[in-house]
């Protein structure tokens, strides 16, 4: 095989390239109304439900936006002239609604051209601080809703290239913020800088199993001008506008407050950096201060984190997890792993969570262990809280009841289950603010309250569960049964008794309503957004259930083609969309989480457009890959993709909608993946579509997607995967897309490039596209146009017109 390997290598880089030289293009008219089809708002509500803020933005950037400079370093990537990260959603205009009034008011003093971001509600919820990115650099403003005025509170000189970039400070009249440093150098011009010696890399023996990441920093020059972003002043900003310096300069990553506000966690990032593995994982040190700026406590120290142990359960060992208790004034959280951090030993317990009380300088107190590793808590009193932990390898979470207060009152285990089943899924805490304004169980004496999205064998009823927390008994208070609706519970007010609801159908544009329980008065709606996507309101939209050979049971959304007729049934061409997932059960698998009463809303990566140009689409596929037992789900990856891609083909082929001599694949990413091993090993498709995929694994060799195992643990399986090494048996047209700057694991530009090659050389029918400045997701409305263009002319050629001649040979044969 190794053999085989090299010598595949070597003919694929001695290929040359042909390129095609296009501007950007535009999809047809068609297609073209639902790109360009307004956005709706995006919805923030007040606690209290008297406001409702509206921020609206363009779905799409700009060609222009993303030719911004950029810098990639450690993880992130970041316009060091505005000092923001570079692929940040913008929002440019803002209105405020009294709930219960008709007209959303306009908020006035709105800056020029707006970009707005980072937005962070005050403690009472009267005012919400936000950034604003000029062209030179990133400034703070603050809304006041019942004015409806925005107000600007700093020059730009904020720096936003790290998280928590505004922190309110407890009495509501200030902010902590990260501002630039005084002290700042000058950047390096990297493809300017002459180096001054080699690049170097060691190793002294450890095992350092890392993912692929992406956009790590590769010299000095890189970690020079990384710490140079990174650092930052902290400053208390009035709402006057008045500024005074509380911190000196560091690379701050978190901020958190204290629930009482008197007590900030400050997480520092250190040095030595890291060519291996993003900031996040550089050295740390995370340290208490008074609200005053007054050093209080240096809680942890933490090195670099290289060398993990192997697994996704693996952790570092020491504190971890830190987090200020929410029904406490200034209690910090936090847990330690009891295995070493290493998912191969075997205990009975995987971690210990502690409490650590003000003034933070004596041990911990150990609240509970628990058999996996610590997911979260959401505490309720000083008698009563809830955690939850998980383990990956088998899908199982738990749920624990326990005493905050008395460690040695056994916990009550109400909830352990496969958290892939979603059938079994006893839904959410309802949660409600303390006096601190922080978040915790909402509590009616005894009980609290869950609401769940109740999908079912028969379908989807979302609930309202009340749960005695003596018995663990419950009741149900409500179960959503609107017909030819999706109900979605966003929150329920338990002493207003106010559940709060987004309803939506297929033609219906989801719209918030309030409702109530006990009361059980009329619903009174919120908003009132139109759907904006008039030309495939009245397509045919229904989930179908369809059985693999191996009994396993699969579903997918299925569209028909505008205008079509049911009764006549025209043999229309299909696409199949579709991402696998891995299962360590069939139960779950077979699963079906899809709701026919869903609004159609065609995104920018969707294929539901193609209904407008006579196509039938079945969207979301379930495409599961499972491995019970010993068994790993990717041991038998290959044909369980063919299995679950016949049994779609022969379910929509059943209903006599499709000719299925003309359907083609598409999918994105792990979707991609799918698609280009289908392609190779099955006669199912006329076409296929790749979007930014990874295609040799021996790329990825310490693990990729759902994959432990490294290369040389499993090389038949990384072989057997991996598309690149069967290039030969490609017959069928391929369009492949990728994304010039993807920064997502393991899908490098390099994956698309070379496959290409691979292909082009072998003789296979491909095309690529790189769309430039486009990362894992496309953002640019030049690029979005574009793909859709491709996509279309691709289909238009190699399905719809496929020659008639050029049939495929018999269903499901391996080529």
């Amino acid at each position: 095989m190794k053999k085989l390997i090299f010598s595949i290598f070597l003919f694929v880089f001695a290929l040359g390239l042909g390129q095609e030289k296009l501007t950007y293009q535009k999809p047809s008219k068609e297609i073209l109304e639902l790109v360009d089809a307004p956005l709706a708002p995006s919805v923030l509500i007040t606690d209290d439900g008297n406001y409702m803020v509206l921020l609206y933005r363009d779905y799409y950037k700009t060609i222009a936006e993303l030719s911004e400079t950029e810098l990639r370093l450690a993880g992130l990537r970041i316009n060091p002239k505005t000092n923001i990260g570079s692929r940040t959603n913008y929002y440019n205009n803002i209105k405020v609604k009294q709930i219960g009034k008709n007209e959303a008011i306009q908020v006035n003093g709105m800056p020029e051209s707006p970009r707005l971001s980072n937005f962070k509600w005050s403690p009472d919820q009267s005012m919400i601080a936000a950034t604003n990115t000029t062209a030179n650099g990133v400034e703070l403003w603050v809304l006041d809703l019942k004015k409806a005025q925005l107000t600007q509170l700093t020059d730009a000189k904020i720096n936003a290239n790290m998280r928590d970039v505004v922190n309110w400070f407890k009495d509501g009249k200030s902010v902590l913020v990260k501002m630039l440093p005084n002290d700042r150098k000058e950047l390096i011009n990297v493809s300017e800088a002459v180096p001054q010696g080699p690049t170097i890399s060691s190793n002294d023996g450890k095992k350092a199993q890392n993912r692929t990441y992406q956009d790590l920093l590769k010299n000095p020059n890189d970690e020079f001008n990384f710490e140079q972003l990174a650092r930052s002043e902290l400053y208390k900003v009035s709402m006057d506008g008045t500024m005074a310096k509380w911190m000196e300069p560091a690379m701050y990553s978190n901020i958190s407050f204290s629930p009482d506000g008197n007590y900030v966690m400050i997480t520092k990032v250190e040095k030595p950096f890291s060519y291996l593995v993003p900031y996040y994982r550089f050295p740390s040190t995370t340290t208490v201060y008074q609200s005053s700026g007054e050093l209080v406590s240096t809680l942890l120290e933490v090195p670099l984190i290289e060398d993990l142990p192997k697994g996704f359960m693996a952790v570092r060992m020491g504190m971890r997890e830190l987090s200020w208790r929410n029904d406490h004034p200034a209690s910090i959280i936090y847990a330690q792993a009891l295995d070493e951090g290493d998912p191969d030993k075997e205990v009975e317990y995987r971690d210990e969570v502690f409490q650590l009380d003000a003034p933070f300088n004596q041990k911990g107190k150990s609240l509970l262990k628990l058999k996996n590793r610590y997911y979260q808590i959401q505490w309720g009193s000083d008698n009563r809280a809830v955690a939850y932990d998980y383990w990956w390898n088998n899908r199982n979470l738990k749920g624990y009841l326990f005493n905050p207060s008395n460690n040695s009152q056994e916990p009550v285990i109400f909830e352990d289950r496969n958290y892939q089943d979603v059938y079994s899924d006893p839904g959410n805490f309802v949660t409600q603010k303390t006096k601190y304004g922080t978040e915790v169980l909402a509590m009616d004496g005894n009980s609290t309250f869950l609401l769940g999205q109740g999908f079912t064998k028969e379908g989807q009823f979302p609930f309202v569960d009340k749960m005695d927390m003596t018995t663990m008994e419950k009741t149900r208070l409500y179960t959503s049964k609107l017909e030819g609706k999706k109900e979605n519970l966003i929150d329920y007010n338990v002493k207003k008794d106010e559940l709060l609801v987004r309803i939506e159908s297929p033609s219906e544009y989801p719209n918030y309503h309030y409702k109530s329980l006990i009361k059980r008065k009329g619903a009174q709606q919120l908003t009132n957004f139109e759907n904006p996507f008039k030309s495939i309101q009245n397509v045919h939209k229904e989930v179908i259930t369809y059985t693999r050979e191996d009994g396993l049971e699969l579903n997918g959304t299925l569209y028909l083609p505008v205008g079509y007729d049911k009764t006549a049934k025209e043999k229309a061409p299909m696409i199949l969309w579709a991402y696998p997932r891995e299962f360590k059960d069939k139960n779950s698998a077979s699963q079906n989480t899809q709701n026919p009463n869903e609004f159609t809303y065609p995104f920018w990566g969707s294929p539901i457009y193609w209904v407008t140009k006579g196509y039938v689409v079945l969207d979301d596929a379930a495409f599961p890959i499972i491995g019970e037992g010993d068994e790993e789900p990717n041991d038998s990856f290959r044909s369980q993709l063919v299995a679950n891609a016949k049994a779609a083909i022969d379910a929509v082929d059943g209903l006599g909608y499709i000719d299925r001599q003309r359907v083609a694949v598409g999918g994105h990413s792990y979707g991609a993946f799918m698609v280009a091993n289908l392609l190779s090993h099955s006669n199912l498709f006329a076409a296929g579509i790749a979007r930014s995929g990874a295609y040799n694994r021996t790329l990825t060799p310490f693990g990729f997607q759902s994959e432990e195992r490294n290369y040389w643990e499993a090389p038949e399986v990384y072989y057997t995967m991996s598309p690149f090494m069967h290039a030969d048996k490609m017959k069928t047209p391929l369009l492949l897309v990728h994304g010039e700057a993807d920064n997502n694991s393991g899908t490098y530009p390099m994956q698309s490039e070379r496959y290409f090659n691979a292909l082009k050389g072998l003789g296979a029918t491909v095309r690529l596209v790189m769309l430039p400045k486009e990362s894992h997701g496309y953002r640019a409305k030049e690029s979005i146009l574009h793909l859709l263009w491709e996509q279309d002319q691709w289909l238009e050629k190699y399905v719809k017109q496929k020659n008639e001649q050029e049939l495929p040979t018999p269903m499901g044969k391996d080529k």
